[in-house]
């Protein structure tokens, strides 16, 4: 099964990569290469991975995203991921890719999270005035 990838920014300055099919040997250098574009203009706020689609990832999928965050760190931005059905999910929790509270189980849990984020961060530069 092949990798659709559909990638999309929004007035936040985030962008929000949807990942459908397998993420595999096969598929994950096009997934890299996506992500070499969205990040070659410079990194933006927040990079969100909407995982409902994603039916299987390998080891070489993992290599990718731990590649992609490794990246967003360095820009100090967060790499955050949305819907991971079941089998995915465990991936995760085996390898401890990435920490279970930055994988969120719908796009509406992780907005309230970023409308939080944000709102603390406008509350505290009121607190410099």
């Amino acid at each position: 099964m092949a990798l659709d990838i559909q990638t999309a920014a929004d007035a936040q300055g985030r962008c929000r990569i949807v990942l459908r099919g397998m993420l595999d040997a096969g598929t994950s250098p096009r997934l890299d290469q996506e992500l070499e574009r969205v990040l070659r203009d410079g990194a933006p706020r927040a990079l969100v991975f909407d995982l409902a689609g994603l039916e299987y990832v390998s080891s070489a999928g993992l290599r990718v995203l731990f590649k992609a965050r490794r990246a967003m760190q360095q820009h100090g931005a967060p790499l955050l991921m949305v819907g991971p059905q079941p089998q995915v999910r465990k991936v995760f929790e085996i390898v401890r890719a990435t920490p279970l509270d930055e994988i969120f189980a719908s796009t509406e849990e992780l907005d309230r999270y970023l409308d939080t984020i944000q709102r603390r961060m406008l509350d505290a530069g009121d607190e410099d005035d």
